[in-house]
């Protein structure tokens, strides 16, 4: 049996770390405790710690667009598949909120050496493909209109700001933004 490279285990024990823990209280620090390394060993992988909060999100971003990946084919319509992927988007924020914050850190995670937007706009790609099956002409513009729509309550939902309003049926309302979105 061979053991876990180093680089895997620092980012596993980050992600770790983040589920438990939360954005604000991913030190490295606690990273190298939780691995059982000194707190120099990540330089040999990580040149920052920047740079190893870059993999830790790689892996969340990897998480979402599965979790997006729709069937082309089907009979379902446009606006049924939207609420689809409008669901997995707010499950993901919900059960990982950690994560869910970190991925779309680009002002923290910016110049740290991984080239996450080319793992963040395929997750948008996803929304525009939908939109434009059904307004092809401007499908980006909306498509961007439904995506912050739906992050804000993402968002909301993951820190339990939505707990506030005891009556909301949040499936309602995702199917609402989406029409929205779509009208």
């Amino acid at each position: 049996m061979t053991e876990t490279p180093l680089r895997d285990r620092l980012v596993q024990a980050g992600v770790e770390l983040l589920e438990e823990d939360g954005l604000a209280n991913l030190t490295l620090r606690a990273i190298t405790r939780r691995t059982g390394v000194s707190h120099g060993a990540p330089r040999r992988h990580f040149p920052t710690h920047n740079a190893l909060l870059a993999a830790i999100a790689a892996t969340g971003l990897t998480d979402l667009a599965t979790r997006l990946a729709l069937p082309t084919a089907g009979s379902a319509s446009v606006e049924d598949r939207l609420v689809v992927a409008a669901e997995r988007y707010l499950a993901f924020a919900a059960e990982r909120p950690g994560m869910f914050d970190l991925i779309f850190r680009h002002d923290l995670l910016e110049g740290a050496g991984a080239n996450l937007r080319a793992q963040s706009l395929p997750l948008l790609q996803t929304f525009i493909d939908l939109v434009a099956q059904s307004h092809p002409t401007d499908a980006p513009t909306r498509a961007v209109a439904l995506w912050t729509n739906l992050h804000g309550l993402a968002t909301l939902r993951a820190t339990q700001t939505l707990n506030l309003l005891e009556d909301l049926d949040v499936s309602t309302l995702l199917r609402h933004i989406v029409r929205t979105h779509l009208a």
